[in-house]
C-alpha cells in the first residue's frame, strides 16, 4: 500500500475518493500540520530560552539548545512549505467542485430543455404561427366590417356631402350681402289719412 493509500484510506482497486471526500481530507491534514507548527514554534521558543539561560554558565548546553532550534526551524520551514501545497491542491479540488457541480446543473437543464423539445418540430411550430397570423389577419377584417356602417346601408359620399356644405356656406353669404340696405319690412309705412289745406287769411286791401 502506497503512502497516499495510506493517507487517504484507499486500497488498490477502490475507486478514487470524490472531490469532496479529498477536499475534507486535506482540510484535516492541514489542521494536523497547523498543530505541529504551533508545537514547533512553542518548542524554538524554549530553546532559546534555554540558550540564554545558558549562554555564559554552560556553553556546551546552549549550544545543543541553539542546534534543536535549527532542527525544529528546518522543520517548521517544511510544514510551510507543505501547507501552501496543500492548500493550492485543496483550492483546485474545491474550483473543480463547483465546476462539476455547475456542469451536472448545466446537462440537467440541457435534459429538460431537450425533453420539452422532444414533441416538438420547428416546421410545424412555423406553421402554427403561419395559422395564428391568419387567424389575426382574419379577425381584423371581420372587426372592421363589423365596425364600418356600409353593412347598415349608411354609405354616404364625402365629396357629395363637402359640395353640399359649401352651398349652404354661399346661401348664407348671399343672403347677408342682401340684407346689408333696409328690406321692404323694414320701411315706414305710407300715411293714409288726408292732409288738411291750410285757411286763406283777408288782407287789409280786401276789406
Amino acid at each position: 500500500m502506497s503512502f497516499l493509500s495510506k493517507v487517504f484510506g484507499g486500497k488498490k482497486g477502490d475507486k478514487p475518493p470524490t472531490t469532496g471526500e479529498a477536499i475534507q481530507k486535506l482540510r484535516e491534514t492541514e489542521e494536523m500540520l497547523m498543530k505541529k507548527q504551533d508545537f514547533l514554534e512553542k518548542k524554538i521558543e524554549q530553546e532559546i530560552a534555554v540558550a540564554r539561560k545558558n549562554g555564559t554558565k554552560n556553553k556546551r548546553a546552549a549550544i545543543q539548545a541553539l542546534k534543536r532550534k535549527k532542527r525544529y526551524e528546518k522543520q517548521l520551514q517544511q510544514i510551510d512549505g507543505t501547507l501552501s501545497t496543500i492548500e493550492m491542491q485543496r483550492e483546485a479540488l474545491e474550483s473543480a467542485n463547483t465546476n462539476t457541480s455547475v456542469l451536472q446543473t448545466m446537462k440537467s437543464a440541457a435534459d429538460a430543455l431537450k425533453a420539452a423539445h422532444q414533441h416538438m418540430d420547428v416546421d410545424q411550430v412555423h406553421d402554427m404561427m403561419d395559422d395564428i397570423a391568419e387567424q389575426q389577419d382574419v379577425a381584423k377584417e371581420i372587426s372592421e366590417a363589423i365596425s364600418n356602417p356600409v353593412a347598415f346601408g349608411q354609405d354616404v359620399d364625402e365629396d357629395e356631402l363637402e359640395r353640399e356644405l359649401e352651398e349652404l356656406e354661399q346661401e348664407e353669404l348671399d343672403k347677408e350681402l342682401l340684407g346689408v340696405g333696409p328690406s321692404v319690412d323694414e320701411l315706414p309705412s305710407v300715411p293714409t289719412a288726408e292732409v288738411a289745406k291750410p285757411t286763406p287769411t283777408k288782407t287789409k286791401a280786401s276789406e
